[in-house]
């Protein structure tokens, strides 16, 4: 099975970013970290973080600025909506900005945007559809059988 197994988010300071991600609940790895890159416990997935300049010398590309949509959200899926709420109020609290406030979305989840210290967005949801495991991944239900 293909697994993603880092996720890597180009950042301006990374000493600023690292205490925004620990600040709104995600255990940083004191073994593995530099003052140059954090790496982060994320449900089955590593989420790092390094100099933007740095990320895109090490990908081969040119460092240019960032737009204002990339076309990439990190995605936080909790297990209600108070606790959707609740962590809404904390990212903000940690520093980052209001992209679309908690509310009852059309899919029939709720849902919240913020973004990270350097623009990155973060929805924070409650996916009714989708169980939780208690490491807070996401436990997809089975395929039907083939036809």
């Amino acid at each position: 099975m293909a697994a993603i197994a880092i996720v890597t988010l180009g950042v301006a300071d990374v000493a600023r970013s690292t205490a925004f991600y620990e600040a709104i609940g995600f255990r940083r790895s004191v073994a593995l970290s530099r003052p140059s890159i954090s790496f982060f416990a994320a449900g089955g997935t590593v989420l790092a973080l390094y100099g933007h300049g740095a990320l895109a010398e090490d990908a081969g590309l040119p460092a240019e600025p960032r737009a204002p949509f990339g076309g990439v959200t990190l995605a936080r899926c909790l297990a209600s909506k108070e606790a959707v709420d609740a962590a809404f109020a904390a990212a903000l609290a940690a520093g980052a900005s209001t992209l679309k406030a908690p509310h009852d979305a059309f899919w029939g989840g709720y849902s919240s945007y913020v973004a990270d210290p350097d623009g990155h967005p973060i929805e924070i949801a409650w996916n009714p559809f989708i169980p939780l495991r208690p490491d807070g991944s996401l436990e997809l239900p089975p395929d039907p059988p083939a036809a």
